[in-house]
């Protein structure tokens, strides 16, 4: 969630991991509260992460596939939003076909799963206590658990390792640390991800590049580039204005923590970023 700080003024999220019988196919289940009455509109800003939800509201009730751009979501009078968040490539065994054809797209949530997923969504509206609508979607989700498929646990894992291991800023990475070709992913990737493996390196890399923005401190926005993988600090922020929607500086403004300069390495035509060796980052899933 961008400039989540702020956010929170508006809404309120809560979480609950999933049981450990379905954590191989699903993240966890969260609500967001809010009550605008008589306030304005509040628009939040999401980088999405790599995953499929299923989010049941009031008026509405869809499965969200991966949104490759910034998602925004207009809040206003008082609402409640509750969903799966499946892991990865949690949602394709589900699906039983290519996840790509879910990405910037969502679907109402009988389209997926017929006359169930309308009795369903119906048993959460139903709800108010958030420990027993997560309970009600996870006997859903039990009651259409599908054959195990040890290409989901793989992909997962690759998936994990993207975001954990700030090394990898590019496919060949990825390749080298799975043994897997680079055909070979690309295709997995499509089939039980939606999205590209260099989609997901590139997103977790924003991912890290916001939260540290947000955390306060002195950032330099130079050495934070070649950190992320980047050729350099004016790609790293064209990137990150095209997605996020400010560039690099205005999001620490808006955030009220860090504080950006400019100094640092910077790397010209023909030239590499020399290697890196730095702690873990600190993005996790949302």
């Amino acid at each position: 969630m961008l400039e989540r700080q702020a956010g929170e003024q508006w809404f309120r999220l809560s979480r609950r991991p999933a049981a450990p019988d379905l954590a191989d196919l699903v993240e966890h289940c969260w609500t967001v509260r809010w009550d605008l009455r008589g306030r304005d509109p509040y628009p939040q800003h999401v980088l999405t992460h790599p995953s499929v939800h299923v989010v049941v509201e009031r008026d509405r009730s869809e499965v969200v596939g991966v949104v490759t751009g910034r998602f925004t979501r207009v809040l206003e009078g008082r609402g409640r939003a509750f969903g799966i968040k499946f892991r990865p490539a949690g949602f394709h065994p589900f699906l039983g076909s290519p996840v790509a054809a879910l990405t910037n797209r969502m679907l109402a949530i009988s389209d997926v799963f017929g006359p169930d997923g309308g009795t369903y969504a119906r048993r959460i509206e139903s709800l108010e206590d958030e420990s027993q609508m997560a309970d009600a979607a996870e006997a859903f989700v039990r009651s259409r658990l599908p054959a195990p498929d040890p290409v989901v646990a793989a992909i997962n894992g690759v998936v994990a390792r993207i975001m954990q291991d700030r090394e990898i800023t590019r496919v060949a990475h990825v390749v080298d640390r799975s043994g897997m070709t680079e055909r070979r992913l690309q295709r997995l990737f499509a089939e039980y991800v939606g999205v590209n493996p260099k989609w997901v390196i590139r997103r977790y890399r924003l991912h890290e590049a916001a939260e540290r923005l947000a955390a306060g401190g002195e950032v330099d926005l130079a050495a934070l580039a070649v950190e992320l993988g980047y050729f350099d600090q004016a790609h790293f922020a064209k990137d990150f204005r095209a997605i996020v929607g400010r560039p690099p500086a205005g999001y620490a403004r808006a955030a009220g923590a860090a504080t950006v300069r400019s100094t640092g390495p910077s790397f010209g035509s023909g030239s590499r970023a020399p290697g890196r060796r730095h702690p873990p980052g600190t993005a996790r899933a949302r």
